[in-house]
């Protein structure tokens, strides 16, 4: 007969041999799950390793493996020529038995709600919307599937297994110093900018670094000034942090500074949140005039400007212009960009480019928020920049884009001629598809989500001017970009149908 012990291990453990857990951590899990259940008492002596492997049908040393698991957890004893034995670790913590109330069934469940108050954000509300669809249109994001998936497994191979990643780990300012001397060289170069490490911060998005920008630039009741249709995540950043966003007009050539000459005074005014290519959500562009009327303004003001180049990669007629900042001698510009939107999102980084006391500032709320910051990314970005892999990425990826966009608009054509109108940006990975006569997007919405096609609200620009949709083409490819076109299409007559 069979002892009670082999008994109770025959109907407790099953391999489940589809499972991607290795065979001996399934059945040390349920051995475990056995001596926390009682079945299995301290002291118990389990079966030798020959009987087993016997009992459940495995190799020996798969046998040898589970005890070996068991007794580096502190679960069984394993004593020479007597035997593996029970043990029943000990508890840390003690737990705390809830007090009599009438609820006490649903002591041991965790709180859905808080007992005290706290103060709820209504600008940091959730904009993420769930959809079954298979279509996703966003605003205008890079294609994952561009990432140079093999080619990047051997760079970070090659990075991990560097000695000098521990002891850059050990000294991190020394690191640090090394990026970002690597970042600015190359920002230098490609950007026009005469910048050194003490004029430059790394974080982890341009969210963020617009975060930390607006935390130390805005008190509340400051006023911001932004386009009259701008950044929804920008303004959500800029009213959590107190400020009073008033809308400028923005025509073809960007944002109008004329209109804030004559509707603002002097002082009144804390800063001006401008895109420095492509306006979003329109792709207008800020011509070179106003660029300078704006500096100008800025330092006669007494404003910052806050300058997002979130889109510089991805130019495709001539050359993107410059920033702003590169020609700013009066500290009055703070530039955001970022690096690696070839890349896939966890390697890219944002940047912040400004005069040296602001930056020091902005590292101080760096520190609060992440200190520990990502070594691995920063010595790949700093690698794939002194290589010139960044560049080469950039510049075959904008190939693509360019072809998708015009894909896109050839489409768009075929189906809707003169139903819809845009002008063909000469860069981003976006177009701003205006809708005449006007119909309603939400009703569009919904129609496209039956044709299995998103289109999220924070695409969707409806008032009594607008009737607008922020398109990103970057994700799609041809058979998609059709394919896309054309249940758009059927949307679209099914709403004015």
């Amino acid at each position: 007969m069979n002892s009670p012990v082999v008994n109770i291990l025959e109907q407790l453990i099953t391999i489940e041999k589809t499972s991607t857990n290795p065979v001996y951590i399934q059945i040390a899990q349920q051995i475990i799950n056995a001596i926390q259940r009682g079945y299995l008492l301290k002291g118990t002596v389990l079966p030798g390793t020959r009987t087993f492997s016997n009992l459940l049908k495995i190799h020996r040393n798969t046998a040898v493996a589970v005890y070996d698991e068991l007794a580096s957890q502190g679960w069984v004893e394993i004593i020479p020529n007597k035997g593996t034995f029970v043990l029943v670790p000990k508890q840390n913590n003690t737990p705390i038995k809830a007090a009599a109330q009438r609820n006490i069934d649903n002591a041991y469940e965790y709180s859905k709600t808080t007992g005290f108050p706290f103060q709820q954000s209504l600008h940091l509300a959730s904009t993420t919307e769930k959809t079954n669809a298979k279509f996703i249109i966003n605003d205008g994001k890079p294609d994952l599937r561009l990432h140079p998936v093999h080619q990047f497994s051997r760079w970070y191979s090659a990075v991990m297994k560097r000695k000098l990643v521990v002891n850059k780990w050990n000294n991190a300012n020394a690191s640090a110093s090394i990026f970002e001397t690597h970042i600015c060289n190359y920002l230098n170069a490609t950007r026009g900018f005469h910048i050194k490490p003490n004029n430059f911060m790394s974080t982890r998005s341009t969210e963020m670094s617009l975060y930390i920008v607006s935390q130390i630039l805005i008190k509340p009741n400051d006023i911001v000034l932004v386009g009259n249709l701008s950044n929804y995540a920008a303004n959500m950043i800029f009213q959590q942090a107190g400020a009073i966003i008033k809308t400028i007009p923005v025509d073809t050539d960007g944002l109008n500074i004329e209109y804030i000459k004559t509707h603002f005074i002097k002082h009144s005014i804390r800063c001006v949140y401008i895109c420095a290519n492509r306006h979003y959500p329109t792709t207008q562009t800020l011509s070179a005039k106003r660029r300078l009327e704006l500096l100008n303004l800025a330092k006669t003001y007494k404003f910052a400007i806050i300058e997002d180049d979130f889109d510089y990669d991805f130019q495709f007629e001539g050359s993107a212009m410059l920033p702003m900042a590169s020609a700013d001698v009066n500290g009055m510009v703070i530039y955001l960009g970022k690096l690696g939107q070839s890349l896939f999102p966890s390697f890219q980084t944002g940047f912040v480019v400004a005069p040296e006391n602001l930056i020091a500032e902005a590292k101080n709320y760096l520190q609060l928020l992440d200190e520990q910051g990502d070594i691995i990314q920063k010595q790949m970005l700093a690698e794939l920049i002194d290589e010139g892999e960044i560049y080469r990425l950039t510049k075959k990826n904008v190939i693509v884009y360019k072809q998708r966009r015009d894909w896109l608009c050839q489409y768009l054509y075929a189906y809707f001629k003169n139903k819809i109108s845009w002008e063909i940006p000469n860069g981003g990975l976006a177009i701003w598809l205006q809708f005449k006569p006007k119909i309603s997007l939400i009703k569009l919405a919904e129609a496209s989500q039956k044709q299995n096609v998103f289109l999220p609200k924070t695409i969707l620009y409806q008032d009594k001017n607008t009737c607008a949709i922020r398109f990103g083409f970057g994700h799609l490819n041809e058979k998609e970009i059709k394919t896309v076109a054309e249940k758009l299409w059927l949307s679209y007559c099914n709403v004015v149908n």
